[in-house]
C-alpha cells in the first residue's frame, strides 16, 4: 500500500497525515490524538495503517456499521490493534480458550448468556447499596488539602472491589486481588512483560482456580458460580475457559471504568464551571457520566477481520483485511455532534456514543460502570464539591485504553 492512499472521495492522504496517524504507538494515544482523529475524518475517513497492517475507520457511521455487522466483520481473528500482524498466534489469550471478545454469534450469545444475570437492571440496581457504601469509605480516607493520586486512593480500588464484590471474592482478600488486577491489568492492555507482573497474574490465575472449585461444591449468588453452573451446547465450560472468562471479567469490569472515573475527575478539575454545575444541581450527573464517556472514550479502538470482499465508503477491503474502529474519533464526529470538542454536561445525547461498544458487542456491564460512575461522581460531590489537579495528568502507554496512570489533586474543603 502507497503512502499515498486513495479515500472514499477519490483523493489522496497527504503524506503528512500518513505520519501524524501513528496507530500503533501508545505514545500517540498517551497525548492528544483527536486533531489527527478529526484530519482522519476529514481526510482519510477509511485509511490504511502500513505499520499495524489494518484499515482504520474513524467516523461514527462506518464505526457503527463494522461494529453492528458480525457476518462480514468477525472477531474470531483477533480484536487489538496489536494483532494485525500477527491475528493467527493467538493473541494475548490462552490457547485453545474460547474467549468472549473472539467469537461471533451464536457462539458468543451463548457466552454471553452464562454472566448475564449477574449484570441485568434488576441485580445492578441491588448493588447500588454496596457501592456506595466501597466509595463512601474511600473518600472519607481523602485528606482535604493534602494532594492525593485519584487512580490509587479511589479509581482504582473503588473499581476492583467492585468487581472482587460482583466475584464473591472475601473482603479479607480485596487488596491482593486489587494488586494482582494492577499486574493483569498493566500485563492485557499495557502488554508489559516483566517477573513482578508474571507472578502477580500466575497467583491471580491460582487464587481463580481455588475460587472457581469452592462454587462447585457450594455455589453464591455471585458471577463465578453462575459461570461454573452453566453450560454451552449442554457441555460445562472447560477449566480453562472458566479461567479466560474470570480474567477477562476482572480487567474489562476493572479498567474501562477506573479510567471513565479518573478522566471524568481530571475533566471536572479542568472544567470548574461544569464542576460547579454538578455540585450545585446531583440531578445533572447521570449525563455528565454520558458526556465524560463521549468525550473521553476509555476504550480506543476495537479490530474486527473482513470475512468477504466489500466496500466502505467505495474503498474496497478485501476478505482477511483487519479493520480497526476508532471509538474515540466516533465520539467526537462532527457530523453526529455538535460543537463536539467542547465538554459539557448538559449535553442531550441524540445519538448513543460507542464508548461502550454496540450489537453483539455492547459492553456486558456497561450498566455497571454507569451506576459505579454515578454512584462515585454524587458521592464524590457532595465530600467536596471543589478540587483541582495538583500536577500534570500522568498516562499510561496503551493501544486499547485511555489509560491514566497518576492522577494528582488536591481536595478543597468538605461540605458542610
Amino acid at each position: 500500500m502507497d503512502a499515498m492512499q486513495t479515500t472514499s472521495a477519490g483523493q489522496a492522504a497527504e503524506p503528512g497525515l500518513v505520519s501524524a496517524a501513528r496507530l500503533t504507538d501508545p505514545g500517540f494515544f498517551a497525548g492528544d490524538p483527536y486533531p489527527v482523529y478529526a484530519r482522519l475524518r476529514a481526510e482519510a475517513p477509511v485509511f490504511w495503517c502500513e505499520e499495524g497492517s489494518f484499515w482504520a475507520v474513524s467516523t461514527y457511521e462506518d464505526v457503527r456499521r463494522v461494529g453492528h455487522d458480525t457476518a462480514v466483520f468477525s472477531s474470531r481473528r483477533g480484536t487489538l490493534l496489536t494483532e494485525g500482524r500477527a491475528r493467527d498466534a493467538g493473541g494475548p489469550h490462552a490457547p485453545g480458550a474460547r474467549h468472549l471478545m473472539r467469537t461471533d454469534p451464536p457462539e458468543h450469545s451463548a457466552m454471553r448468556k452464562l454472566s448475564t444475570r449477574s449484570f441485568t437492571p434488576r441485580m445492578v440496581t441491588s448493588l447500588e447499596g454496596r457501592v456506595r457504601t466501597i466509595a463512601r469509605d474511600l473518600i472519607a480516607d481523602i485528606e482535604a488539602g493534602t494532594p492525593v493520586d485519584v487512580v490509587g486512593v479511589l479509581s482504582a480500588p473503588f473499581t476492583t472491589f467492585v468487581i472482587a464484590e460482583l466475584m464473591g471474592v472475601p473482603r479479607d482478600r480485596w487488596s491482593e486481588f486489587w494488586a494482582w488486577t494492577d499486574s493483569a491489568i498493566l500485563q492485557v492492555d499495557a502488554g508489559r512483560q516483566d517477573a513482578r507482573l508474571a507472578a502477580d497474574v500466575a497467583a491471580l490465575m491460582q487464587f481463580f482456580g481455588e475460587l472457581i472449585e469452592e462454587r462447585r461444591g457450594s455455589p453464591g449468588d455471585d458471577v463465578v458460580s453462575d459461570l461454573v453452573a452453566g453450560e454451552i451446547e449442554g457441555q460445562p465450560l472447560t477449566e480453562l475457559d472458566l479461567l479466560t472468562y474470570c480474567k477477562f471479567l476482572l480487567v474489562a469490569g476493572t479498567e474501562t471504568t477506573r479510567n471513565l472515573i479518573s478522566s471524568g475527575v481530571a475533566l471536572l478539575s479542568e472544567h470548574p464551571g461544569q464542576r460547579r454545575l454538578l455540585a450545585g444541581d446531583r440531578d445533572l450527573v447521570p449525563a455528565a457520566v454520558e458526556e465524560m464517556l463521549r468525550f473521553s472514550s476509555p476504550v480506543l479502538a476495537f479490530c474486527r477481520t473482513a470475512t468477504v470482499d466489500t466496500e466502505i465508503r467505495g474503498q474496497v477491503i478485501a476478505a482477511g483485511d483487519y479493520v480497526a474502529m476508532l471509538y474515540a474519533s466516533a465520539n467526537r464526529d462532527e457530523e453526529i455532534w455538535p460543537d463536539p470538542e467542547r465538554f459539557d454536561v448538559t449535553r442531550r445525547q441524540a445519538r448513543p456514543h460507542v464508548a461502550f461498544g454496540f450489537g453483539p458487542h455492547v459492553c456486558l456491564g456497561a450498566s455497571l460502570a454507569r451506576l459505579e460512575a454515578r454512584v462515585l461522581f454524587e458521592e464524590l460531590l457532595s465530600a467536596y464539591p471543589d478540587f483541582s489537579l495538583a500536577g500534570p495528568v500522568e498516562r499510561g502507554l496503551s493501544t486499547l485504553v485511555a489509560m491514566v496512570s497518576r492522577l494528582p489533586t488536591v481536595f478543597g474543603a468538605p461540605a458542610p
